[in-house]
């Protein structure tokens, strides 16, 4: 299993020692890295489990595999679930998949699953119950349940290598590698996609071996090469947004998070700002990318067309891949659009509160913003 120790290190020393000595922080550092150590070495575990006894995911093959990537805020989530609608086709990863990505434990909890439907659900109503608690304050910006599909980031987390690091480790300069995987040494791309490649073989092979792998995963703007290297005959989704949009919305998941640990932390600090130079490269990078990539391979959805008409945006994105659409798939494709039709987010923000303005963004992504008519 891959793992970036070196950057792990770095991480603890530039928290610790590298910033004014804050025991709100440290408390913070060590409470949370112990939490991801236990959950680090059971994963490690039930790995090696998995070459004992699962040990055909192995021989599972990863045929054509689709990946959603966007900035964050771009709609990857609304295209997964309409996507995931796709039964028949697809496999998506669900959260409880991504935190234990073993075979073993997977079949565990499936078997856990059915004796808890036989007996009534009592344990599933509990859980519902303790999800609202934990993740019921984030609905309104993006819903998260553990038996719902998910971006596969705590993938990379195990790894070290997810933008994730930066909610306790804020410093994205020093650790930009993080959140921007194609920039690690090719040898290091090359052990961590095969750490990948094998946690997708292993979902596969617990879930779906004969299905089509659906991933989503926003950090991946900064993957992209590296995927494309490693699943040369993969099928990629992207999703346009305007960044005037995007940016904000992206930035203000962070702050409060960042600021449970570092009240000193302010909206439109130089946090703030780093954290958007990468959002502005994962937009460069994925724009770079559609030139090198097959175009038949690769497709582009505009946000205001996804949200404006669902149906009709999945229906391009079949068309464009020669994938066939049943009728059942078309009626539950239907009774989507309708709901996004009463849909309205209340997340909203400026980028002024972030310190951001539109003429640094147009500065920066003026091709891009021309390219897509974005601003029309």
């Amino acid at each position: 299993m891959y793992f970036n120790g070196p950057l792990f290190l770095k991480a603890l020393n530039l928290a610790l020692f590298k910033q004014p000595f804050s025991l709100r922080r440290w408390a913070y550092v060590f409470f949370f890295t112990t939490l991801f150590l236990t959950f680090l070495g059971f994963v490690i575990l039930g790995r090696a489990l998995d070459h004992l006894f699962c040990w055909r995911f192995r021989q599972q093959p990863l045929k054509q595999p689709v990946f959603i990537i966007a900035p964050p805020r771009s709609g990857t989530s609304l295209t997964q679930r309409l996507l995931s609608l796709d039964e028949e086709r697809f496999v998506n990863l669900k959260m409880y998949q991504t935190i234990f990505p073993m075979v073993c434990v997977q079949r565990c909890l499936h078997g856990l699953m059915r004796l808890d439907r036989t007996l009534g659900q009592p344990a599933a109503r509990l859980l519902g119950w303790c999800e609202k608690k934990w993740f019921g304050g984030w609905d309104e910006r993006h819903k998260m349940r553990l038996n719902q599909p998910e971006e596969d980031n705590a993938l990379f987390l195990y790894a070290f290598e997810s933008e994730a690091v930066y909610m306790l480790f804020p410093y994205v300069e020093q650790l930009w590698e993080a959140g921007f995987l194609d920039a690690l040494p090719p040898a290091k791309r090359c052990k961590l996609m095969r750490y990948y490649r094998s946690c997708l073989q292993r979902h596969l092979y617990a879930n779906g071996p004969t299905k089509t792998l659906l991933s989503k995963a926003t950090q991946s703007c900064g993957t992209v090469e590296s995927l494309l290297e490693e699943f040369p005959d993969a099928r990629f989704i992207t999703i346009i947004r305007h960044p005037y949009q995007t940016l904000p919305s992206h930035v203000s998941l962070f702050v409060p998070v960042w600021q449970a640990h570092s009240p000193e932390i302010t909206k439109d600090g130089d946090i703030s700002k780093a954290y958007s130079r990468q959002a502005i490269e994962w937009y460069k990078h994925l724009f770079n990318f559609r030139t090198e990539v097959d175009p038949a391979r690769y497709h582009c959805i505009d946000y205001r067309d996804l949200v404006r008409n669902p149906r009709e945006a999945i229906e391009k994105a079949y068309a464009h891949f020669g994938w066939p659409m049943s009728e059942a798939l078309r009626t539950r494709l239907d009774e989507a659009t309708q709901r996004q039709e009463k849909f309205k987010s209340k997340h909203e923000y400026t980028l002024e509160e972030y310190g951001l303005s539109k003429e640094w963004i147009r500065c920066e992504l003026g091709e891009l913003l021309d390219f897509y008519k974005l601003e029309r």
